[in-house]
């Protein structure tokens, strides 16, 4: 079990056959994963997910049916002093709008156990520095992302966990918080942020956890995921009944366009060398690469929702 106690300490977050159910629901399905110390975690899949619902019973704020969430090795609630181990962002927060930033924070501070000199320290991380003596009414969206960011600060904790904390951040601020994320992680702590956009945080995260149906299906360093971004040849040809035998007998998975075929796990040269063995007629061979974008989809689309429970939550 890893120590939670020190400002230094590498605490990871660690989700074990977490299981949640809503009345006749499964929002979670044994999900398990680790969001490791060091790195930038993203937490990814389509609305509905169960991602925030995950995140909701990292923090304690939703019992779970099955499983264990635990920060450091321990549940949330056991945590002696949590706002020094974990800042959570989850929703968007509340915000009086008649009071300015730096008041916003003076009223979490004693919380987090800090004076208001750390409350203007962290404006000063988040960039809000010249906007603390004005009212948070005033504040677009993005400045209220940021403002929210500082409050999670407070406590200096090792842990973040963020939800979808780049929305409305126009793209010069969606920068600054790749960075900003960057440099938090490369100080040891464990930053773990949701988003149901991959190409939104694929330039900030180094880990990615991707559900779906409130199932695990995909977990890897974001290199290997980039790897699934297999390249495929598009075949252009006026016998696809001929293409696809070729395609049968090399173990070649095939896709049927309009006009021909989209072949996985070949280049063109093999297509070539074979149609031409074949005696296949070939009007067009050319290498398209699949995005990361797309393999997100095709990992997300081919997991059906969980099933749901007969006779409601546990």
């Amino acid at each position: 079990m890893t120590a939670v106690d020190g400002a230094g300490d590498a605490i990871p977050v660690e989700v074990h056959e977490l299981t949640k159910s809503f009345g006749a629901v499964r929002a979670v399905d044994r999900l398990s994963f680790v969001a490791r110390p060091g790195a930038v975690t993203g937490f990814l899949g389509p609305n509905g997910a169960g991602k925030t619902t995950t995140l909701r019973m990292l923090l304690g704020l939703v019992r779970p049916d099955h499983g264990t969430a635990t920060i450091g090795g321990r549940r949330y609630a056991a945590l002696e002093r949590p706002t020094a181990v974990v800042g959570a962002d989850l929703e968007a927060a509340a915000f009086h709008p008649g009071r300015t930033a730096r008041d916003h924070l003076r009223v979490y501070a004693p919380r987090a156990g800090v004076d208001d000199r750390r409350c203007d320290e962290v404006l000063e991380q988040v960039g809000l520095a010249d906007a603390a003596g004005r009212r948070v009414g005033g504040f677009s969206l993005g400045m209220r992302q940021r403002l929210g960011l500082a409050t999670t600060l407070l406590g200096d904790p090792r842990v973040l966990v963020l939800d979808e904390p780049a929305n409305g951040l126009d793209p010069e601020g969606i920068v600054w918080l790749r960075g900003f994320l960057r440099f938090l992680a490369g100080q040891g702590r464990t930053v773990l942020i949701s988003s149901h956009v991959l190409g939104e945080v694929q330039a900030t995260v180094d880990d990615v956890v991707i559900i779906a149906g409130g199932r695990l299906v995909h977990a890897s360093p974001l290199g290997d995921l980039v790897a699934l971004a297999s390249r495929q040849v598009r075949v252009v040809t006026p016998d696809l009944a001929g293409l696809e035998r070729l395609a049968a007998e090399h173990g070649w998975a095939a896709t049927r366009t309009s006009d021909g075929m989209l072949l996985d796990d070949t280049t063109p040269a093999a297509v070539g060398a074979a149609a031409h063995t074949a005696h296949l007629e070939l009007h067009g061979l050319a290498e398209e690469g699949a995005s990361l974008e797309d393999v997100f989809l095709r990992l997300t689309a081919r997991t059906e929702p969980a099933e749901p429970v007969r006779g409601g939550a546990a």
